[in-house]
């Protein structure tokens, strides 16, 4: 009895409790995210193949991608993918959260509504862009024939930049409701004794805007950012229903390259490293989350 109420009040301690609760979830993500890590940076130190497990060739892969053009073309993609994205979410999901943030009629169905394009399947959601941007029947052109704006259709997706700014707009659209929940709720946490005290002192709603809301909200700022820039550095599904990195490589991102290089070329070792290149980045990008929210 002695033996057993010793193991008893263990138990209870905050911190061995505390590693059994977390041994499960512990071991869970060892198996489905450290393992698939370290086989990958080791297949990329490999020369491995579809079908052979390849020799020990270390930096030789990172080497030859470095000298790559079209893997420079998809690491400055890649990059002005996220950035051009995050910049178009982080204004566009404020302006939005900012008028939700208000109470009209309809302001709840409007909410829900707001949630459709986060929720939808990635693929579905590019399945219906991929019609809207078609060269002959995309609905975008008719509708701009029709308001006289332009005189043929538009091959959205026929061209190098055309395509990089429609995946963009994609993407923007795509992640514009993680935004703008995400500020709404952050806008509802903001004391309304604030901005009567900022009315009493003659501020105008752009310097209450200015003042109070942004500084408040700065927090949730960098913690939205980071995760979405996660996201978008690793974008596949939406960049390969859409273009699958064309027209001529101008769309490729890392996913959609090492996909390409590994499955479709069936050369593993060279595919995992650049798939591992942009690990770097999302190094960066959780170590600022993690302090965002330690701070906060």
């Amino acid at each position: 009895m002695i033996q057993r109420s010793g193991l008893l009040s263990r138990l209870d301690s905050p911190r061995v409790l505390g590693y059994l609760l977390i041994t499960p979830a512990a071991i869970i993500l060892l198996g489905l995210l450290a393992y698939p890590l370290l086989l990958g940076v080791w297949l990329s130190l490999t020369s491995a193949t579809l079908g052979k497990t390849g020799e020990f060739v270390g930096l030789q892969n990172y080497a030859t991608i470095l000298a790559d053009p079209i893997f420079r073309g998809a690491a400055g993609f890649s990059v002005m993918y996220t950035v051009c994205a995050e910049i178009g979410k982080l204004v566009l999901g404020l302006a939005l959260a900012l008028l939700l943030n208000q109470r009209f009629r309809g302001y709840r169905a409007s909410r829900a509504l707001m949630l459709l394009p986060w929720v939808a399947p990635t693929v579905l959601s590019a399945l219906a862009w991929l019609w809207l941007l078609d060269p002959q029947f995309s609905a975008l052109s008719w509708l701009l024939i029709r308001l006289h704006l332009i005189h043929s259709n538009i091959d959205f997706l026929g061209h190098p930049w055309s395509a990089r700014f429609s995946l963009i707009v994609v993407n923007i659209w795509r992640g514009l409701p993680y935004f703008a929940i995400g500020y709404l709720a952050g806008l509802q946490s903001i004391s309304k004794d604030l901005y009567e005290a900022a009315a009493i002192d003659g501020a105008g709603g752009w310097q209450a805007f200015r003042r109070i809301t942004w500084p408040l909200l700065l927090p949730i700022t960098t913690i939205l950012v980071a995760f979405s820039a996660i996201f978008t550095l690793t974008d596949f599904q939406l960049i390969q229903t859409i273009t699958h990195g064309g027209p001529t490589d101008a769309t490729q991102v890392f996913t959609t390259l090492a996909y390409q290089r590994a499955i479709t070329g069936g050369q593993l070792g060279e595919g995992a490293a650049i798939a591992i290149s942009p690990i770097v980045f999302m190094v960066v990008l959780a170590v600022i989350v993690v302090r965002s929210v330690r701070d906060r």
